[in-house]
C-alpha cells in the first residue's frame, strides 16, 4: 500500500520549444503534467511510495502514462483506462521574455469522467496522505464528487489530507470554485494557496490574514506559496515562518509550485518540522524551476540535499 496517494486530472504535455505563438510553432517536446500528476511524480522522485487515482484515455498517450508512472515506482493499480474518452493534453508556448502560456484539450476527458464509486476505502485509508486540488474539482461535476468523497474516506481513517486550491476561473463560477474550496478545506490538514488564490478566494485579502482565516478552528497548516521569494507556513496555535526562496537560473515555473507541495508533505511526513519543510520545499520548487517542463526537472532527493547545503541556509523568521 502506498504512503502517499493523489485522485486527480493527468495531461500530456506538449511544450514549444521555440518563443512565439502557439500556431507558429513547428517543433514540441513532449513531457507530462496535471497538477496532481506533476505532484505525484515529484514525491516519487524524492523518495515517497506513491499511488494514483485516476482515469486515462484507451490510446497511446494513455498507455504511455502507465508505463511512466511505473517507470517512476508509482502503484497504478488505481489507475483506470476509458475506452469512451481521450486521455487530457496540454499546449504550451512561450513568450520572448520566456512567460508560459497554456492551451488545453481536456474537456470530455477520461480523468473528468472520474466518480465517487471510483474511490476504494480500503486504498484511500490505508496512505498516510491523500493529495487533491481545486483543479480536480473544478473540471466535472462527477470529479467534484469523487475528490470530497476521497477528502471524507481519507478523514475518517485517520489519513492525513492536503490540498491545493489551484484556482482557475476559466474552469468555473466563482460561485463554484469558492464551494469547492471552502467545502475542501474543511476536510484538510495541510492546505496551499498561491497569492493569486487568495486574491480570488478572500477578495484580496492580505496573504497573512488569510492564512489565519484557513487556520482558525481546527488543527491543520496553511502554506502560502510565493514563487521565488519562497513560502510563508501558518499553524492553528499561531505560529508563523517565513521562509526566503533559494537562488537559482529559472527558466519555466510549470509545476514548480506542484513539486513544492510535494516537498513539503515529503518533509513533513519524514518528521520535520513545519519550516524545515518550508525550507525543503523551496529548494525543490527552486530545482523544478531551473529545467524545461513540469516533470522532467522535478529533483531527487539527494539533489535537493546537496543543492541546500551548498547554499548559504535561508534563516526562517518567525
Amino acid at each position: 500500500m502506498p504512503d502517499l496517494i493523489a485522485v486527480g486530472e493527468p495531461l500530456m504535455e506538449l511544450a514549444a520549444e521555440a518563443a512565439g505563438p502557439l500556431g507558429d510553432v513547428e517543433r514540441f517536446r513532449s513531457g507530462w503534467g496535471g497538477d496532481t500528476a506533476n505532484f505525484l511524480l515529484a514525491a516519487a522522485r524524492l523518495g515517497a511510495s506513491c499511488g494514483y487515482v485516476t482515469w486515462v484515455g484507451d490510446d497511446d498517450f494513455g498507455r504511455a502514462f502507465i508505463a511512466m508512472l511505473e517507470r517512476n515506482g508509482v502503484d497504478a493499480s488505481q489507475v483506470r483506462v476509458d475506452a469512451a474518452h481521450h486521455t487530457g493534453v496540454y499546449f504550451v508556448s512561450y513568450t520572448d521574455e520566456r512567460e508560459h502560456r497554456f492551451t488545453y484539450l481536456r474537456r470530455n476527458s477520461a480523468a473528468s469522467h472520474l466518480a465517487s464509486a471510483d474511490i476504494d476505502p480500503d486504498y484511500v485509508g490505508g496512505a498516510r496522505l491523500l493529495h487533491a486540488s481545486g483543479i480536480s474539482q473544478a473540471i466535472s461535476p462527477s470529479c467534484a464528487e469523487a475528490v470530497g468523497t476521497a477528502m471524507a474516506l481519507a478523514r475518517a481513517a485517520g489519513t492525513t489530507v492536503s490540498y491545493d486550491a489551484n484556482v482557475r476561473p476559466v474552469l468555473g463560477s466563482a460561485a463554484t470554485l469558492r464551494r469547492d474550496f471552502f467545502g475542501a478545506l474543511s476536510l484538510a490538514d495541510i492546505v496551499f494557496v498561491s497569492e493569486e488564490d487568495v486574491a480570488f478566494l478572500y477578495d484580496a485579502t492580505p496573504v497573512e490574514a488569510a492564512l489565519d482565516r484557513i487556520v482558525s478552528g481546527q488543527p491543520r497548516l496553511a502554506v502560502a506559496k510565493l514563487g521565488a521569494r519562497g513560502c510563508l507556513v501558518a499553524d492553528d496555535a499561531g505560529a508563523r515562518w517565513r521562509l526566503p526562496g533559494w537562488t537559482v537560473d529559472a527558466v519555466d515555473a510549470t509545476g514548480a509550485g506542484d513539486a513544492f507541495a510535494a516537498g513539503f508533505v515529503h518533509s513533513v511526513l519524514q518528521g520535520d518540522t513545519p519550516d524545515e519543510a518550508g525550507r525543503y520545499a523551496n529548494a525543490v520548487g527552486a530545482l523544478t524551476a531551473s529545467g524545461i517542463g513540469a516533470i522532467a526537472p522535478q529533483p531527487s532527493h539527494d539533489e535537493v540535499a546537496a543543492f541546500m547545503a551548498a547554499q548559504a541556509p535561508a534563516r526562517p523568521s518567525q
